[in-house]
């Protein structure tokens, strides 16, 4: 053996950069100049993906969806694509409150960096919220908050969290959607006309028309306990509204008419202060009120425009979410109109923030997507000990490990998102041609409710569960993948357009936890809806959800075991039980376990089903292993009494992880 040399900076080794591919590959897709011959033959990198797009759409999936996933997958991998959420890190926003002379800047007083404005373009023509809406040029009857939140699913990495204005963009949209037939009252004339306005921008596929819109609700009170909203708002005396008209102030940045009610109040938790309106929470003499208000109006006869009373006082220092303007707001006489009736906000808010809870837990399952992604290819290229790291069967056991809780998750989401869809589109609407069509007892879908009522009910229940366990898996998730990196996975690795930069994905993810209620937040949600004394049903857990999950093992019995059934329905009735037993008090001190056991429950009814649909081998063994490691402890017993060959055993830890094909892809690179 001769004597050793000296590395350097540029010889010695090299780890080879791993090669992330796309997400989503469409086998009807003509091939690009870079791509396989055999398109037919090309898979995507996360089967998850796929499997949930064929459970809730038409079989094949419609060529207009497939298409546009096939090709927005490649585009947020794209080096020109991924420069923008670099420049989200480097470039982070900034506040200029006073101009040169010392006056207050109410003109441009937040500067936002360019590669956070080029990312909310993209978004928007790729239709994170159009597309969950009808639009004239699409006609084909398929769910469409499935295709809006699948091509949400493969933004997530490469988002920069611009995510966050199009959930509350979506919430907004929904919420003037049902007033847009609300006649104008004489205290607020032009309205409907302004809503209906709004509404089209909010849904457009058009950057140089669309808006996006914020949603201020926490004040220095506290959380989401808005219930000390100090925010107030008054009507405007003729004399005031005759005096904005006389100075040409009384219309927004588009030409539409101001609101007639004046609002003043101190946000201290807004995000995407860059929008270009908001729905706001603010007091009245009849209580706490929703209103909707424009964040710009015109300046004179001019085209300027200034800021509609509202004043950014900081902004916010946050551990993540780094390109995205969080501030403290003061609202000082921004007109706005009243949504709906006084006294009415926490009503109507709510159908915002099941939308954003719903957006919250589809980001938290994107993001471990690609940090999975990433996992994956470094896993295929990384040599240890002189073997690659795909051969290593304790890494493949824990990583696979990981891939089952986020192909768990991620079927949890879109089933809120199908049922989303089946509420808005009508039951047959959505379920025309899909897997998860088929019947069950009463004549009902097995996976989705036909009766409205039903499903609005199940998606209610689901939805806090979701948002909660989603969210924290995906931290978790995440730092389990930096980890499978080593100490790669701890640096902010803004090279190479950041595609190996896990610790972003991680600081990212965590605010998913915290915003729109915490854990505990979601917990009292639930509780508020399985103990609730005004619905109809006696028993809401049980005539709902326990129905739905008697539906879903029956449907599955044939293809899984009696102890797989029966540990999954022990599960169920341990909750039941629990819900029965103990009172409001006590079930609140528990009310993470109640979300654990929604999860449990749901998510191994929907593998089971999943895997029983088409009969793949790998989506079997996935739903196997969530039973197993969800059982209760005397169903484990139970469980692991099946001879099990380890050596079998590490080769389905490869196909979970690594998939079919364990081989480098060949896939248009990530790499810049």
């Amino acid at each position: 053996m001769g004597p050793v040399k000296a590395s350097s900076s540029t010889a010695g080794f090299f780890q080879e950069l791993p090669v992330v591919p796309p997400q989503y590959t469409s086998s009807k897709t003509s091939p690009g100049p870079s791509e396989p011959s055999d398109s037919n033959t090309a898979t995507s990198d996360d089967p998850a993906l796929p499997r949930v797009l064929s459970l809730y759409l038409p079989t094949p999936t419609p060529r207009e969806i497939s298409k546009h996933l096939h090709d927005f997958s490649r585009l947020v991998l794209s080096p020109s694509t991924l420069r923008h959420t670099v420049d989200c890190e480097t470039d982070q926003p900034t506040l200029h409150p006073l101009n040169t002379f010392g006056e207050e800047n109410k003109a441009s007083p937040l500067r936002t960096g360019e590669g956070w404005r080029a990312l909310k373009r993209i978004q928007t023509r790729a239709g994170v919220v159009g597309h969950g809406y009808a639009h004239p040029s699409i006609h084909a009857p398929f769910n469409r908050r499935v295709h809006q939140f699948a091509t949400l699913q493969l933004w997530d990495g490469t988002a920069a969290l611009t995510t966050c204005p199009m959930a509350m963009t979506d919430g907004a949209a929904v919420l003037l959607r049902r007033h847009l037939q609300d006649a104008d009252d004489l205290r607020q004339p032009g309205r409907a006309d302004v809503f209906l306005e709004s509404y089209h921008r909010l849904i457009s596929l058009d950057p140089t028309y669309a808006w996006t819109s914020g949603q201020w609700m926490t004040e220095r009170t506290g959380g989401s306990d808005v219930s000390g909203t100090e925010t107030v708002a008054r009507l405007m005396t003729p004399q005031e509204l005759e005096c904005d008209a006389a100075a040409s102030r009384d219309k927004d940045a588009h030409g539409l008419p101001l609101g007639p009610w004046s609002i003043s109040g101190y946000k201290w938790f807004s995000s995407a202060t860059d929008a270009d309106m908001t729905i706001l929470l603010a007091q009245t003499g009849k209580g706490l009120s929703a209103f909707y208000a424009p964040l710009r109006r015109r300046v004179g006869d001019s085209h300027q425009t200034e800021m509609n009373g509202v004043r950014p006082i900081r902004l916010k220092s946050k551990l993540g979410t780094k390109g995205l303007p969080t501030a403290e707001l003061e609202v000082s006489n921004m007109r706005a109109y009243l949504i709906g009736e006084q006294g009415q906000g926490v009503k109507e808010i709510s159908s915002i923030l099941n939308i954003t809870r719903l957006h919250t837990a589809r980001g938290g399952a994107g993001y471990l997507a690609r940090g999975l992604a990433v996992s994956r290819a470094y896993t295929r290229v990384r040599r240890v000990r002189g073997g690659l790291l795909s051969d290593n069967p304790q890494h493949l056991a824990w990583m696979a490990g990981e891939t089952v809780k986020y192909v768990a998750n991620t079927h949890l989401v879109f089933f809120g998102v199908a049922l989303l869809g089946a509420s808005e589109q009508g039951h047959d609407t959505v379920t025309r041609g899909a897997r998860a069509a088929g019947t069950g007892g009463g004549g009902g879908g097995v996976l989705l409710p036909r009766e409205k009522e039903t499903a609005d009910l199940l998606l209610r229940i689901v939805t806090p569960v979701m948002k909660s366990q989603v969210s924290m898996n995906s931290v978790s998730g995440l730092r389990a993948c930096m980890e499978s990196l080593g100490g790669v996975g701890y640096c902010e690795n803004n090279e190479d357009g950041g595609i190996l930069n896990i610790a972003r994905l991680f600081r990212d993810s965590v605010v998913g936890t915290i915003w729109e209620g915490t854990t505990s937040v979601m917990a009292e949600d639930v509780l508020r809806v399985i103990k609730n004394s005004k619905t109809k049903q006696s028993d809401v857990l049980d005539s709902v959800f326990g129905t739905w999950t008697r539906r879903v093992l029956k449907a599955v019995q044939n293809e899984f075991t009696l102890v797989e059934c029966w540990a999954v329905s022990n599960r169920y009735k341990t909750l039941k039980d629990m819900v029965d037993r103990l009172d409001m008090q006590q079930l609140l001190r528990r009310g993470r376990e109640i979300l654990e056991h929604v999860e449990a429950v749901a998510c191994a009814c929907l593998l089971m089903y999943d895997a029983c649909s088409d009969g793949d081998e790998v989506a079997k063994a996935i739903a196997k292993r969530w039973i197993k490691s969800n059982a209760l402890p005397a169903d484990v017993t139970a469980l692991a009494e099946e001879a099990v060959d380890w050596k079998k055993e590490v080769e389905m830890d490869r196909r979970i992880f690594l998939g079919s094909d364990t081989t480098k892809p060949n896939q248009l690179p990530a790499r810049l």
